[in-house]
């Protein structure tokens, strides 16, 4: 599937220096096909990988994507966390490297591993292997330590041009040094209106610059001091700190003496709760929210707190503040989050925290598999993709230990629709296998345990796995007496019969779920096996009672709310409305099913809908869009390491219906349609799969940019230009002057000025442009 531009994040703030290194690490990957840029924590290595990939963009075609690799505690996971935030795949059982290397094998692109350090001997192999087959692709990685293998290139990130603290330049040339540019940057995002005003003042920003050792992390640690002292204070005060903190680690690189002496000043700077909070929220992986923090962190403090020592350590530049959709999330810097662990480790406390996340997230993953069937699945696939890395984290605390292997497995059985959802099928095996292998055999959730690695076996079409795992269940199942699990796994067995074409056994085998479903009312199964018997029953020749099955579960799921089994009935009904020859009704059922996949952003129902909708349209004749769609499935398949080939009933008709295709349009035409059907991106995939056609775009002209502020940011820009005060515009909208003061940088860094005068002779070319605009359109149209 044709990637649009990669996937690099975008600059949340200004980049400042590092042209000479930013030159080099392009040469050395040029030059070579690995190359790693390594440094100590809070040098800057990410902003230069990402600064690098995107000014090489057009030399890879557009394609550098960035894996972060971060929230990854487990090396076994690497190579699917590739696979996942590539967006790439393809037939495969497991997290083999083989499967990575088949899809980038024929690509051209630049990779760029970050944070590679504690995962580094499982990242060297792939990257190893990669280098080794994919002639196209070059890896730039971030580690504290080079990978080791053959043919890296390693570029250490010094630090931030320093003056000279013996030999300072004159005053007013103060701005040629990189890390005080960035200081006075981050000095304005602290203080709205800091300025250096005199030669006192110029004198006293080098000195601390060459105290802060050109660290950015440094750097931004510092510059919030600003809202309480001057830039005098700051520099005496910093380098007494300096002096007393590094007294017993002289042994240790200056620079990392540095930014540790300055952590350790915000730390004893901060009050008791500050500290407390910042040690325990750094058992966090990636982001959180405040609830969680309030669990976490809460053991003996209030959640009002907890929530003072947030607010207290955002405002200290400890915590970044970030914002998805309406939600407000909070994650700890790399090197602050292990300083933090550090902290907990000395008071004992890391276990302790270690637990409490994992009850939460544990607690989390009940709350979804209890609320999954009903309106909310979107909202809560979203959630869950957000705390994905605290999910992983929780994951491997409990699956630690025997004693708490049960939870694991709970938490594996409470996951596994979202993990189907994701694609995410080697890791769900990855999860359920660890916990199984040390969790004791009496534990009750042993049973779901075995029949779900089961399902997920099949749905990686490992049938040589399946049907041994189902037969040890089911033994076990009769043992306990576990009735709504023996029910699954009747429908799961039912499902592989289905698959390996044995129709009689796969329909009484899920014709006995459904009872067992409705006896024990249990509407998920229930759901589950309407679908499945459904589309046994159907696919089986008895059409009528398969869509009288598929319609109940449609019509159920509707009435709940619910999308999932409702998307993939919808598409069963299309498969059975095609084998009966109906294929204006099959194509409306999978185009509507392939709508709530969308919605759920489920890849592998996508697969099997829009490679039912190429069946469709070969059945109606329109043989150059069936190619496409067969082009276009192949990439989603590949996307969700799985193919048709992996159930023999479905590829039986998939091979059918593509030859057919082919033969209606001869292999060079079928090709040429198979291949730009296969180029698409997946957005665009689905808009013609659904023949959905998007507004063109409004004409304008080359001279006219789009408008980069918000409208409240509009508002406040016009009171700035008449002079106001942020604390008149404060009162004047009836809002906090801090909100006032963080729309003025923001207005501040997305028209790239340092001055409020700026913003006033922007404001004042908007008129004028406005007007000429409108005198320009009363002359066309009088």
């Amino acid at each position: 599937m044709r990637e649009p531009a990669g996937n690099l994040p975008a600059d949340v703030t200004s980049f400042v220096g590092r042209r000479r290194e930013i030159t080099l690490t392009k040469r050395l990957l040029a030059e070579s096909r690995v190359v790693t840029l390594t440094g100590p924590g809070g040098v800057g290595k990410t902003r230069l990988a990402m600064r690098v990939a995107g000014n090489m963009r057009r030399s890879f075609r557009g394609k550098a994507w960035c894996v972060e690799l971060e929230d990854i505690r487990d090396g076994s996971l690497v190579v699917d966390a590739v696979i996942e935030q590539l967006g790439i795949g393809g037939p495969s059982g497991g997290e083999d490297i083989d499967t990575v290397i088949e899809q980038l094998k024929s690509r051209e692109m630049l990779l760029v591993l970050d944070n590679c350090e504690h995962v580094i001997e499982d990242v060297a192999l792939l990257v190893d292997a990669v280098v080794r087959w994919c002639p196209g692709v070059r890896v730039l990685a971030t580690s504290r330590q080079s990978l080791g293998v053959a043919g890296e290139a390693t570029m250490v990130v010094p630090p931030l041009q320093v003056p000279d603290i013996e030999h300072l330049p004159p005053p007013e040339s103060y701005e040629q040094f990189a890390s005080v540019r960035l200081f006075i940057e981050r000095a304005k995002a602290a203080v709205p209106g800091f300025e250096v005003t005199n030669d006192e003042n110029a004198i006293a920003l080098m000195r601390l610059c060459h105290h802060l050792d050109g660290n950015p992390l440094a750097i931004e640690l510092a510059a919030v001091r600003l809202r309480s002292l001057s830039l005098q204070q700051l520099e005496e005060r910093l380098a007494e700190r300096y002096d007393l903190l590094t007294e017993g680690r002289r042994g240790a690189p200056a620079r990392q003496q540095t930014l540790r002496a300055l952590i350790d000043w915000s730390y004893e700077l901060a009050t008791t709760q500050d500290r407390i909070t910042w040690a325990r929220v750094s058992v966090f992986s990636g982001s959180f929210d405040l609830a969680a923090a309030e669990h976490v962190a809460g053991n003996g403090l209030s959640d009002a707190d907890v929530l003072g020592a947030i607010h207290s350590l955002v405002d200290k530049s400890v915590l970044m503040r970030e914002e998805e959709g309406s939600e407000v999330r909070f994650r700890l810097p790399h090197t602050l989050r292990e300083y933090g662990q550090d902290k907990l480790v000395e008071s004992g406390e890391l276990a302790t925290m270690r637990q409490r996340h994992c009850a939460w997230y544990s607690d989390l993953a009940g709350r979804f598999a209890a609320e999954w069937i009903g309106p909310d699945q979107v909202a809560w696939v979203n959630r869950l993709r957000s705390d994905q890395g605290n999910l992983r984290v929780a994951l491997h605390t409990a699956a630690a230990s025997p004693e708490t292997a049960g939870v694991a497995l709970q938490m594996c059985t409470d996951l596994w629709q979202y993990w189907g959802i994701r694609g995410l099928n080697g890791e769900a095996r990855h999860w359920l296998d660890q916990a199984l292998a040390i969790a004791p055999t009496e534990v009750p959730e042993r049973v779901r345990a075995l029949w779900i690695s089961a399902w997920f076996a099949l749905l990686q079409g490992d049938l040589d796995k399946v049907l041994p795992t189902a037969e040890q269940a089911t033994v076990l199942a009769t043992q306990r007496g576990e009735e709504t699990e023996k029910a699954y796994l009747a429908l799961v067995r039912g499902l592989a019969a289905f698959f390996l074409n044995d129709s009689p056994r796969a329909a009484g085998l899920a014709e006995d779920a459904l009872s067992r479903f409705r006896k024990h009312d249990v509407l998920v199964g229930e759901l589950f096996a309407l679908f499945g018997l459904g589309l046994i029953k159907g696919l089986g020749g008895d059409h009528e009672s398969g869509l009288e099955l598929l319609s109940e579960g449609i019509r159920s799921s509707t009435e709940l709310g619910e999308l999932y089994w409702r998307s993939y009935s919808l598409w069963a009904s299309a498969q059975v409305e095609a084998r009966r020859g109906e294929p204006e009704r099959a194509e409306a059922a999978a185009k509507e099913a392939l709508r709530l996949q969308r919605e759920l952003d489920n890849r592998l129902g996508m697969a099997f809908n829009i490679d039912t909708l190429a069946w469709i349209a070969q059945q109606q004749g329109r043989n150059d869009r069936a190619a496409r769609l067969f082009g276009a499935a192949s990439a989603v398949w590949d996307a969700v390491r799985a193919a048709p080939g992996f159930w023999a009933r479905f590829a039986g008709d998939h091979d059918e219906h593509e030859a057919q295709t082919r033969s209606g349009l001869g292999d060079p035409d079928f090709q040429s349609a198979f291949d730009r059907g296969r180029q698409l991106s997946l957005a665009d995939t689905i808009d013609f799969a659904l023949e959905v056609k998007r507004h063109a775009r409004p004409r304008t002209d080359d001279n006219v940019h789009p408008m980069p502020l918000t409208r409240r940011e509009r508002q406040i820009a016009g009171l700035v230009a008449q002079g106001n005060t942020n604390k008149e515009i404060a009162e004047n909208l009836v809002i906090a002057q801090r909100t006032v003061e963080g729309h003025v940088q923001n207005i501040l860094t997305k028209l790239d000025f340092s001055s409020r005068a700026q913003i006033g002779g922007w404001v004042a070319a908007q008129k004028t442009s406005d007007t000429s605009d409108t005198i320009s359109r009363q002359s066309r149209f009088p």
